[in-house]
């Protein structure tokens, strides 16, 4: 037996020992089953100088479980200010606007047709389409997105599908050999080799928010690789050499907008995290401390005399903070995280954003040259543990608006009987297809009066994709009645 030969039976051993654990999360009373390898089987291979690297192994298996996506943004959307009754006939009629098409990745996760993708990906589509490896084409559902990681998980209707198994991507080292699997440029199954450059890359990309407090809610924690990526990757598979799932390519840094030598992926610990969730819930369940943190450079050490370089700053509490509660205080520098070492904002928001309301977390810090822990139970946005199920998730998200109720005193002073408040406008249709803004007071929907938030999400649950719906309501202090119209 040739050395060469021997080399590649051992591999074949070690790729065979991976432990493989599967997680189970309900929905809609079924069993969904999402894979993790939780060993990393790969590590320290060595190949003789004179033989080349050889990933076609790896590519056979990955390949089958990535899928060509196509979201088709319909165009026909009626933008109405203003509408008087004897005009509402014609809503039927709406604005003329050309179609759209994009299109990008996606990796089967479950053998039941579950796919994660990036929400830039799906956001605001009125159809999406994914393509099989065998060329089977057929239709997709979103079952939820998370723009603060720019994720989303689609579902389409099959069973038996080839699928990969995420692996643990905090166990991925800088220098290690990936691949890169996805459909840059319409092109079809296209693999691409290099390796991790970094980790905890923030780049400023995803832009989220609280539109309350003008403050970013994006997690960005990105694996870097210059394994090629271009504009159609987004979404797809960035694997190790045993196949196993590390990270969702979703970016690339360059001044042409094209491959650059510098690709940015999701790391698949995070990535598991926000799929769970969205599939047991429909939105994600994340923890927070409370805090407004700022990295720890050599000028703030300077600054406030810190005694340690390295770690996440406290610069000051929200209402209602996990964190103060537990004893920490304003100066604080976080340096752990449970065993997990903390160097900057990006380590903190990484690791936090693993966890859900009601999970406690060992938060460790340096005050004043001294190390203390605490233990703090993480909150939900609102300041308490419960957990938001897919019922409760309201009917407007998928329209990009957050909706809230009004004291009855701002609506006598408008001179209005019942309403509610736009209370932020995100990205969606209402956004794409009307000029609403922030602020205005929903007093009907299809002409139905709107008394609460939650009177609203039921008449808009009950309707149907592509049926129309006529919001009508004015702006506080400007007694003018506007008319939208666009379909759902």
């Amino acid at each position: 037996m040739n050395i060469k030969r021997f080399g590649l039976l051992f591999l074949a051993a070690v790729l065979g020992s991976a432990v493989t654990v599967a997680v189970s999360t309900m929905m809609g009373g079924r069993t969904v089953r999402i894979e993790h390898v939780y060993e990393r089987p790969v590590k320290n291979v060595s190949y003789p100088a004179s033989a080349p690297m050889d990933f076609t192994a790896t590519s056979e298996k990955v390949l089958p479980a990535v899928v060509h996506i196509k979201s088709m943004t319909a165009g026909a959307g009626a933008r109405q200010r203003h509408v008087p009754d004897a005009f509402r006939y014609f809503f039927d009629e709406p604005m003329r606007e050309e179609p759209s098409q994009s299109s990008g990745s996606g990796v089967i996760i479950n053998e039941n047709g579950y796919i994660v993708t990036n929400n830039h990906v799906v956001s605001g589509a009125d159809a999406v389409t994914v393509s099989l490896w065998d060329n089977r084409e057929m239709n997709a559902e979103v079952i939820g997105a998370d723009p603060d990681t720019d994720l989303a998980v689609i579902k389409i209707k099959e069973t038996g599908l080839p699928f990969l198994s995420f692996v643990n991507s905090d166990h991925s080292k800088v220098g290690e050999w990936v691949l890169a699997v996805g459909n840059p440029f319409d092109l079809n199954s296209t693999v691409t080799a290099g390796i991790i450059s970094a980790k905890g890359r923030n780049i400023n990309i995803i832009q989220s928010g609280d539109r309350t407090t003008h403050r970013s809610t994006a997690i960005e924690s990105f694996i870097q690789t210059d394994a090629a990526i271009n504009p159609g990757n987004s979404g797809g598979a960035l694997v190790d050499l045993s196949g196993g799932l590390i990270g969702i390519n979703t970016a690339i840094a360059s001044p042409t907008g094209a491959y650059s030598g510098y690709g940015f992926a999701v790391p698949s610990n995070l990535v598991s995290k926000v799929v769970e969730d969205l599939i047991s819930f429909g939105t994600v369940q994340r923890g927070w401390l409370g805090l407004q943190i700022q990295d720890v450079t050599p000028a703030l050490v300077k600054d406030k005399n810190l005694s340690v370089s390295e770690g996440t700053y406290v610069a000051e509490f929200s209402d209602k903070s996990a964190a103060k509660e537990a004893g920490l205080k304003v100066g604080d520098v976080i340096t752990k995280i449970g065993e997990v070492t903390i160097k900057s904002n990006t380590d903190l928001l990484a690791h936090i954003g693993q966890q859900r309301p009601g999970d406690k977390v060992k938060v460790t810090v340096n005050r004043n040259g001294k190390t203390l822990t605490f233990e703090v139970q993480l909150k939900n946005k609102e300041g308490n543990t419960a957990k938001v199920s897919k019922e409760e998730t309201s009917a407007f998200s998928s329209l990009g608006i957050e909706l809230e109720d009004i004291d009855p005193k701002t609506l006598r002073k408008s001179d209005i009987s019942a309403g509610v408040r736009v209370k932020s406008l995100g990205e969606g249709k209402i956004k794409r297809y009307t000029d609403m803004r922030e602020g205005f007071i929903i007093t009907d929907i299809d002409n139905k009066p709107v008394k609460s938030v939650k009177e609203a999400n039921e008449i808009l649950k009950k309707k149907k994709q592509g049926e129309q719906v006529i919001i009508g309501g004015q702006y506080e202090n400007f007694p003018r009645e506007y008319l939208f119209a666009l379909r759902m």
